[in-house]
């Protein structure tokens, strides 16, 4: 449905039926932050007209041709507004303003059995405790209660959105009295009571309401798929944070292997230095190498203090006191996880949904912007009321009664350019958008590309180190047995115990890198999420 004038070169919003906006039912986030079905029908709301407006009663008393000829008026408005109503505008979703490449530059080993990109995607870390860690995350998490409350807020924006198209009902009850004594004239009261009922409708002529409706609809997709995106980010967050405190703790355990090592080999030293066979510069140096041993203990065990509250933190509970099971690093494994194709991840993760929902609600501020161009608005009113000359209410047992019918009609003659400056507003604002979104499919792919060049490179690395700890292992064996009889100096041997810790250490390093890469690249990829867009569509046709 279109509508012209002919004084303007100006054309109305265009009208149809409104595409379906994506909106995904959040992840199965904590129960008592469940916002409420947006489905319910929306609470009454005032609705207040900006501009001045001229009001032309109809008294019950007046002529019976003349009440029939302005009922015939109002009745005819409010057909209009019923039809104009039933045309909803349409939100174009945007073109994507990057083209997306066919496939990724990086290869990716795919080796065994291939991980599927679930909603429970950590299962595939092996871990036993992993996933009641991210399940009381879920629940407790602050960062994820922040997410819930924007989403019941934007939920709650919506409804006002869709109160804005009902009428409005107010009830209005008074009672006064009015005493007077002045010089030389009697005394007087006067005594007055009322009480009456009025009905408001502003005919959305231009379907600027429809339109803010629309936009919020896709504000509060927007902000449902920001609540997928944080449930995302808190997922991998825990995952990162509980494989670097088995990381640190390995390490832990690894530095005080190599300290058992050297008090060991202290010992020989100073066997060897009380028969003759080695210097005090042995038993110096060896001592040394113990007590840098035992220093390195320190900052290990300070990471992890610090790794464990941080895990704290993210899954909502005290810091103080908060520790986790015995699970061993090197029990976890490494799924193999086939990366998806570039034009497949656009559609897969929830960010980019929030991003293009927000533009389709720019879409929707234009329209608002463009209809407040158009000239005049048009409102209609009904007020009934009983009024008596007694105070208090129970005065109206004998009240005269009275009728109104008002319509009004609202037109901008000057404003200064204010309406045609917001138009150019909300578009420079939809262009923001617009680069936003570009960027946020250009990060995307950058994302993707370099989590899988990072799980394939610490693959590689972590093969070629644990090669190197075996020589190194093998190497210490040899050197203490030369030392032992007399082949091989203490510098030999102190080389390789060194370089044996330095190998263990490195390995780990690069094993938690390895499984960060692969945190990254589940994140990359979307998680699990998926659009489900019969549930969306379900829901806009509710409204």
């Amino acid at each position: 449905m279109t509508s012209s004038m002919t004084d303007l070169d100006l054309a109305p919003p265009s009208h149809g039926h409104a595409p379906r906006a994506h909106t995904p039912a959040p992840d199965s986030g904590p129960q008592a932050r469940r916002s409420p079905s947006p489905s319910t029908a929306p609470a009454n709301s005032n609705s207040l007209p900006s501009r001045e407006a001229r009001s032309v009663p109809v008294s019950a008393s007046s002529a019976p041709r003349g009440r029939a000829a302005r009922l015939s008026l109002v009745a005819a408005a409010a057909i209009a507004a019923l039809l104009l109503a039933g045309c909803a505008p349409t939100l174009v979703a945007p073109e994507r303003p990057v083209a997306t490449p066919t496939e990724w530059e990086e290869t990716l080993t795919l080796g065994g059995a291939i991980t599927s990109l679930d909603s429970d995607w950590w299962q595939g870390f092996g871990s036993a405790e992993l996933p009641g860690w991210i399940d009381t995350a879920l629940v407790a998490s602050p960062d994820l209660g922040i997410a819930a409350e924007r989403l019941v807020q934007a939920e709650l924006a919506l409804r006002n959105a869709g109160a804005s198209l009902l009428p409005t009902l107010d009830l209005n009850a008074a009672t006064s009295v009015r005493a007077s004594d002045a010089s030389g004239v009697s005394a007087s009261t006067v005594e007055a009571s009322s009480i009456g009922l009025a009905v408001a409708y502003e005919i959305d002529l231009w379907n600027s309401r429809l339109s803010s409706l629309r936009g919020s609809e896709a504000q509060f997709a927007a902000s449902r798929h920001d609540f997928a995106a944080a449930r995302l980010s808190l997922t991998a967050s825990v995952a990162n944070t509980y494989t670097q405190v088995l990381a640190q703790r390995a390490r832990l355990a690894i530095a005080e292997d190599n300290l058992a090592i050297a008090e060991r080999l202290f010992e020989i030293v100073q066997a060897r230095f009380r028969h003759g066979a080695a210097s005090a510069l042995d038993v110096s140096r060896q001592r040394s190498t113990v007590l840098a041993q035992r220093d390195a203990l320190l900052p290990l065990q300070a990471q992890e203090r610090q790794s464990r509250r941080a895990l704290a933190l993210l899954i909502g509970q005290t810091p103080q006191g908060f520790d986790i099971g015995d699970e061993r690093f090197d029990m976890l494994a490494i799924p193999t996880l086939a990366p998806l194709l570039p034009a497949e991840l656009l559609t897969r993760r929830p960010d980019l949904a929030a991003t293009e929902a927000r533009l389709l609600a720019s879409e929707a501020n234009i329209a608002v912007a463009r209809a407040a161009l158009f000239p005049a608005r048009l409102a209609i009113g009904a007020t009934a009321g009983l009024s008596g000359t007694e105070f208090g209410l129970l005065g109206l047992g004998s009240p005269a009664g009275s009728a109104t019918l008002a319509l009004s009609l609202v037109q901008a003659i000057f404003d200064g350019g204010r309406l045609r400056n917001q138009v150019a507003l909300t578009e420079s604002q939809q262009r923001q958008l617009l680069e936003e979104y570009r960027r946020a499919i250009l990060t995307a792919l950058k994302e993707t590309e370099d989590a899988i060049a990072a799980v394939e490179r610490n693959r590689l690395q972590e093969n070629t180190q644990r090669e190197l700890v075996r020589e190194a292992e093998r190497a210490l064996r040899l050197s203490e047995l030369r030392y032992r009889e007399g082949s091989d100096s203490l510098g030999t041997l102190l080389d390789t115990q060194r370089s044996l810790f330095s190998a263990q250490d490195q390995l780990i390093q690069i094993r938690l890198a390895r499984l960060t890469a692969s945190l990254d690249l589940y994140k990359a990829l979307g998680g699990g999420w998926q659009d489900p867009g019969q549930d969306d569509q379900a829901f806009q046709e509710s409204w």
